[in-house]
Order: structure tokens, then sequence, then C-alpha cells
């Protein structure tokens, strides 16, 4: 009898071991609906996490070291090389990148409505090295760029041939584009890895796009200060065939992670689902808005378990919309749509007014590459012996500062902030960028006072009409603006990025995190098109602010009109500020539906 109750324990406790032991590897998978290549659910402890975005980060590390060691000094190219004006080259520089961060909608677009974001990301990859690989061929064979010219001015050179010129530039917009299924999608990817029904991983996600912008900025300071010098100095084929090597390595290193990424399906185009919905309200726009939920189309919560997805609890804003969602006895899909539907597109409508503000700051970045540097040209780059400084390297001053207030801010600030007021990111993404704003307007100020210096010392030695002569002022002078900079950026650029992922809707991530590319993009063109109008009216009323001799420009003025720009668009942050909503936590949307489930439920059984 004992044997056969010890038999009946021992067979007892192997199946609750058994149970347990699948109770925890159901507990194992991720629940936010990641998934392997083949579409299988992923176990956290295999895939994703810091063992996944190291590989992640590790890419754009080379990527933008590949990027920046071709745009931080393409300023310099285009004047000394394809004997281009100080307008006309710093307005293709501010073009062509303003190229690349508009074309991430498309990529975004592709990734979430048909390929997914590691597929969209691969061949976007690929394209990106054609382009490096074009552009390094026609900066270094003979034929295929003008002949060099010793004289200072521009106008007196040999212009580049239109087939040079297609070349090269083609070569630059080949690599915007591809870079359009990169930029939105990479970051994204990084950001996949962590799990938010995860409460430890929702927290490392927190300090994600603080290490994943690090990255970043240690990839460009190698770009600024090593591949410009050999730029400068060596020559522009090793220049710009070291950036090409830097970006096969980078692809290299994202395909290896390839086992340990989780990824996510995609979800269809959030374009589409967009226009569905106002179109549809707009359809039944004189029909009331009734209060009883039950009038409003909504699948139930496990058919979005099913798909990997969760549902979203309607909100107060922009109620318009919600009549997309009213039925009224047609169901098209231009007539009807879900709650979940509604509030993705309320979501993504209502960071709009927060990308606009960031349409000016982003002009403010714009002149890191091509007016400040154009500065740094003017002035004596000597350090020690026949050693100087290129211009353009000046930009990773900016990225030492960038990369030290990043990681003051994550380990010092942010804790302290924690404490004083309980909010997990120390403050809200909104005030960290409302602080990177207050920033830009410093940079102005201090941009516009060192130029009217600089133009004083030209003056006092009677260099305001001399061409190619260095200044007798060093060109450390303009350190303080790049410094400011790269803090502002540590506030700004990194938040922006941040919240336009963290506030999208999860079936429309790549196109939230395409907005702050997006806003760059535009600011960029807003940067082309401020320069040639102001440089069109001031040289119509007599002094141009911006001519190819900056000793004979008032660039001090430029200055100055920016900060006062900046200035008005901070005012109009505050506004935005005021009446922003931040989107509730998915695991709140759910748990209100299923408390939601239970009422209906008692009612039912009444």
């Amino acid at each position: 009898m004992l044997e056969k109750h010890r038999i009946y324990l021992t067979k007892r406790d192997q199946r609750e071991r058994e149970e347990m032991s699948l109770q925890e590897e159901g507990d194992d998978y991720t629940k936010d609906g990641t998934v392997d290549l083949r579409g299988n659910p992923v176990r956290r402890s295999q895939r994703g996490r810091w063992k996944a975005c190291s590989f992640v980060i590790v890419y754009e590390m080379f990527e933008r070291m590949a990027y920046y060691g071709i745009s931080s000094n393409l300023v310099i190219f285009m004047t000394t090389k394809l004997h281009q004006g100080t307008v006309q080259s710093s307005n293709n520089v501010t073009n062509w990148v303003g190229t690349i961060f508009l074309t991430p909608i498309l990529g975004a677009y592709v990734a979430d409505a048909h390929l997914g974001r590691y597929l969209t990301f691969v061949i976007s990859s690929a394209i990106c090295f054609l382009g490096m690989l074009v552009l390094t061929l026609s900066v270094s064979i003979p034929g295929m760029k003008p002949p060099e010219c010793s004289t200072t001015s521009a106008e007196d050179c040999e212009q580049a041939s239109v087939l040079q010129l297609a070349l090269f530039f083609g070569a630059l917009y080949i690599l915007a584009f591809g870079t359009g299924g990169t930029k939105p999608n990479i970051s994204t990817i990084g950001a996949d890895q962590f799990d938010e029904w995860d409460p430890k991983e929702k927290m490392q996600k927190i300090s994600f796009f603080n290490w994943w912008m690090f990255g970043i900025f240690f990839g460009t300071l190698f770009a600024n200060t090593i591949l410009i010098y050999v730029q400068d100095n060596v020559g522009w084929g090793w220049g710009y065939g070291l950036p090409t090597l830097g970006l096969a390595i980078s692809i290299s290193v994202f395909l290896l992670g390839t086992p340990f990424y989780r990824h996510k399906l995609p979800t269809g185009s959030p374009f589409l689902t967009m226009a569905r919905v106002i179109v549809a309200s707009f359809r039944k726009a004189k029909a009331p808005t009734p209060l009883d939920p039950t009038r409003f189309h909504e699948p139930s919560s496990l058919e979005y378990e099913r798909k990997g997805t969760f549902p979203i609890h309607s909100t107060q804003s922009l109620r318009f919309l919600d009549r997309a969602s009213l039925k009224t006895g047609t169901t098209g899909q231009w007539d009807l749509c879900t709650t979940t539907e509604v509030e993705e597109t309320k979501q993504m409508l209502n960071m709009l007014p927060t990308m606009g503000i960031t349409f000016v700051p982003s002009a403010m970045i714009a002149q890191i590459n091509t007016l400040f540097v154009k500065q740094g040209t003017t002035l004596n780059a000597r350090i020690v012996g026949n050693f100087s400084i290129p211009p353009a390297s000046l930009s990773a001053f900016g990225t030492v500062s960038f990369l030290v207030s990043i990681v003051i801010y994550d380990r010092v600030l942010v804790k302290i902030a924690q404490k004083l007021t309980g909010n997990p990111r120390g403050i809200t993404l909104l005030q960290r960028m409302g602080i990177g704003l207050i920033f830009y307007i410093i940079v102005m100020t201090v941009a516009s006072l060192t130029e009217r210096y600089r133009l004083k010392v030209a003056a006092e030695h009677g260099l305001i009409h001399q061409t190619g002569v260095k200044l007798p002022l060093t060109i450390f002078v303009l350190l303080p603006q790049f410094v400011l900079m790269g803090i502002a950026d540590a506030f700004l650029v990194v938040a922006k990025l941040e919240f336009f992922y963290d506030q999208a809707p999860e079936s429309m991530k790549s196109l939230g995190t395409s907005y702050s590319l997006t806003s760059l993009g535009i600011g960029n063109f807003l940067s082309s098109f401020l320069l040639s109008t102001v440089s069109k009216i001031t040289i119509k009323r007599g002094r141009g602010w911006i001519l190819n001799n900056l000793n004979e420009s008032r660039l001090d003025y430029y200055y100055l009109f920016f900060a006062l720009l900046n200035f008005v668009n901070f005012a109009l942050f505050l506004g935005v500020v005021k009446f922003y909503v931040y989107r509730a936590e998915a695991t709140h949307s759910v748990n209100v539906k299923e408390e939601e489930s239970k009422v209906v439920g008692i009612k039912e059984d009444e």
C-alpha cells in the first residue's frame, strides 16, 4: 500500500514538474507578436534583447561612419573639386541630405505593408552599397571628375561636364534611395528586440535609444576625424573608399546577427488604413455619435491575440474620426473601420504638430556640414608644425559633446529626475525635446556673435576683399557652436526618435520612426530654401548676407535670423505640449477590453 502511494506521489510530482516546465516555456515566449523569419513564435531567452541589439548597434556605428564620411566634407568636395559657389554647394548638400531623410517614408511603407522590416532592410542595404561603390569610382578615376584648379575663385575654374555631374550625383541619389529602406527600419528592428509586455525588457528599451544614438555618433566621430583627414591630405579616392569598406563591414555584421533577431510581421499599409478611416468618417459626417460603445465596430480581443496584436481602447481626441467605426449597416472597407484602426490613425495624426516644430531645429543641424565648415576654411587651422585640422573635423567636437551628454544624461540626470518626478524616463520626452530647443537658440546666438568677431578681425587686417587668405584667427574660435550643437542634439534628436517610435501604434512603428527622419529631410530642404531666398533678397538690397567670399558676407545676420526663428518655434512648441496627450500603454488598452468583456458577460448572464 505504501509502495503504491509512493508511486502515485512520484507520478503526481512528475506531472506537476512537467506542467511547471510547460508553464515556464510558455512564459519564455514573447507576448508582443514577434516571430522568427519563418513566422514561428520566439523565446525571449534565445532571441532579442541586448544580444541581438549589439549587432544592430555595431552595424549603425560602421554605417554612420560611411554616411558621415561622405556628408561631413561634401561641401568641400563640391567647392574644391566640382568648383561650385557657396550657395550652390551648400544647397546641393542639404538637398541630398533632405532626400536621404524623406525617402524613409517609402521604406517604412514597404516594410509595414509588404516585405517586413528585415527583408526591406537587407535589399535596401545592397542598393546603398552599390551607390557607395559608384561614388568612390566617380572621385577616383581622373576622367570622371573635372581637372584640378589652382585658383581660389570657383568661377574661374573649368566646370564639371554633364556626364561627370550625372555620374557623381547619380551615385549620391542611389545611396539616398537605398537609405530610404535602411534608416526607418534599422532602429525599429533594434527596438523590436525588447518585449513591451515584459517589465524588465520594457525598462531596457528606454535606454536603447540613448545607446543607439551613442553608437551613431561613435561612428560619426571616426568619420569626422580620420576619414576627413584622409580626404583632405591623402586623396578623395581613399577618403571615399574607406567608407565603402565600412558599409560592407556594417552589412556583414548585421547579417551575422540574423539568428538572434525577433521580427514583427507586416500588418498592411498604414497609409491605406489612415486613408480608410478619414474617408469613412467623412462619409458618415452627419451621423450622430452615440454613447453606447456596442454601436462601434471592434473584433474581440481573442481575434487580435490570434494575429499577435492587441486592440486599442477609444480615446477622447479627434472624436470626429470615431464615426469611421460607427455601425450604420454598410460594411465596405471604405465605410466601416475598427475602433483600433481609428485610434491608430488618431495617434499618427496627433504626432504631426510635434513633427512640425522639429523642422526649424533640423534646419539648424544642416548648418554643421555647410556654413559652419565654410567658416572654418577662412581661419588658421594649423595646430603643430605643418599639421592642420580639416575644417569639417570640427564636427568631431560636437560628436564628443554629444557622447558625453548622452552618458551624463542616461547615468546621472535621469536617476536624479526619477527621484523627483517618479517618471521612469526622468522627464517626459516632450520636456527633453523642449530643453534641446532652448539649446538651439543658444547655439545660433553664439554662432552669430562668433561670426561678428571673425568679420571684425578680417576688417582690422584689411582682408575683407581677399580670397584664399587665412585670417590670423584660430579655427578653434568656432568650437563653442559645435560643442553646443552636440549638447542640443543629445536632448532633441534622441528624444525625437524615441518619441515618434514610442507614440506610434504597434502596427505603424516604421512609419512612426520615419516621422523623425522626415523632419530632418524637410529641415534640410527648409535650409536650402532659406539660404537661397535670403541670399537673393539681401543681394538685391545692396550687400549679400551669403556670398562666395565669406569675408564680404554677413553670416552673423543670417545666424541671428535663425536664432529668432528658433525662438518663435519654441513658442509654438509650448502650445503643442499643452494640448498633446500621450497615448495609452498597449497593456492598459488590453486590460480595459478585458474588463469590458467581463461586464458584457455579466450582463448577458443576467
